[in-house]
């Protein structure tokens, strides 16, 4: 008898497994669960093109709701998974149903992050940008001439405080860190998203943080910063990052790490449960990551679908990942921590560039800026476990191509 696979979290990476298991030849009984209301759709464009309404809300699904049932395939949306009873392999509902596995898939994602109450996070203004339904609830507050704070200058708080600058707001970005993408990308690169931003006039302060939002009857009136000042503002985005969702894993005994820990099979320490995406963490290296991106949730779930059927197909990631701020894009390849040295190089076209990073002779990630090639490049390279010469690759005489 085909086994009955469950997967709980239906987003990117839920979807791809979904798929993945059908592509693989699997015929047995599929059940995905997710919470909200909507089928899986693409997360990205919810800080850019669907925030400003250039993007429709059925453009955002990532297949027509009917796919699933075509497929065989029981998608059961506005569903919490309560708890994993492991023994009797049952995935138990919040609203009573009980769903049999054979093998399970955790693919539950990860949640922004919020400030704490005590500060006023929980003040009505202050937003966060992780959900369809966070998305429709700031875009109405994106008027000209409004007052906005964005909390964090990770990837989410600046692409929308480009989204803000574009629709004439006037914005203020804090980061408590001494820089904006501080975790997630090199020195050179950040400098360039920080002239950026401000040559769109966003007030950028680096190294400080929020003390407080200030509310007035209940609602976001502005805050007073770690060094004293205070800003008015209309509303604010807090964009401090996002935590696995890891509540099930944990309270059914799985072994976590930053995330459901798994191994290179995506295989967590029941060897019937297996995890994928933001919720993951894996063996990478000689470290243990988790990367929050579209490319890992997709690549992750094609892996573990293909191990839970018991292809034993290992994990091994060439990490890539994009945003899309103003006019530029920027694409990057591989991962750049550790690295101790960067290497600018100027693009063909006017203000490209691209960043090569080096942990000692070895190539370990490219971050470019309106670049394409450096990126396609850059990308190969790393895939091939080739590293050119750091001093020639600073040349832009020198074509790429013969590095």
């Amino acid at each position: 008898m085909a086994e009955r696979i469950v997967v709980i979290g239906a987003g990117q990476a839920g979807a791809a497994l979904c798929e993945a298991l059908r592509a693989e030849g699997h015929a047995g009984p599929i059940a995905l669960v997710g919470e909200e209301p909507a089928p899986p759709y693409q997360r990205p464009p919810l800080s850019k093109k669907y925030l400003l309404g250039e993007l429709p809300r059925e453009r955002l699904f990532l297949r027509p709701e009917s796919h699933y049932a075509e497929h065989g395939v029981e998608l059961i949306r506005g569903a919490r998974a309560a708890r994993i009873d492991r023994a009797a392999r049952l995935v138990h509902l919040e609203d009573g149903r009980a769903l049999p596995y054979d093998r399970l898939a955790l693919t539950t994602g990860a949640r922004a992050r919020r400030l704490p109450a005590a500060i006023g996070g929980d003040l009505a203004g202050a937003f966060v940008l992780r959900s369809m339904a966070d998305s429709d609830a700031l875009a109405p507050q994106l008027r000209a001439g409004r007052r906005a704070l964005i909390v964090g200058g990770g990837y989410v708080g600046l692409e929308v405080a480009a989204v803000c600058a574009a629709r004439g707001l006037r914005v203020t970005l804090v980061e408590a860190a001494e820089r904006i993408l501080g975790r997630v990308a090199a020195t050179r690169t950040a400098a360039f998203f920080r002239d950026l931003h401000r040559a769109h006039g966003v007030d950028l302060r680096e190294g400080v943080g929020v003390a407080r939002l200030i509310g007035r009857d209940g609602a976001l009136a502005g805050a007073e910063l770690t060094d004293g000042a205070r800003l008015e503002a209309d509303f604010a985005v807090i964009g401090i990052g996002a935590a696995p969702d890891v509540a099930l894993a944990e309270a059914a005994g799985l072994a976590c790490e930053n995330g459901v820990a798994v191994d290179e099979f995506c295989r967590s320490s029941d060897p019937d449960i297996f995890a994928a995406g933001d919720c993951a963490s894996f063996p990478f290296e000689g470290a243990r990551v988790r990367l929050e991106s579209v490319q890992n949730a997709i690549d992750q779930a094609q892996a573990a679908a293909a191990n839970m059927l018991g292809r034993a197909r290992p994990y091994a990631p060439t990490p890539w990942f994009w945003s899309d701020q103003y006019d530029i894009k920027l694409q990057i390849a591989g991962l750049g921590a550790g690295h101790d040295r960067a290497v600018a190089r100027p693009g063909p076209r006017e203000g490209a560039l691209s960043v090569w990073l080096f942990r000692g002779a070895r190539l370990v990630a490219v971050e470019a800026m309106n670049d394409p090639r450096a990126y396609m490049t850059g990308k190969r390279w790393l895939e091939a476990g080739h590293s050119p010469d750091p001093e020639a690759l600073a040349d832009p005489a020198r074509d790429l191509r013969a590095l």
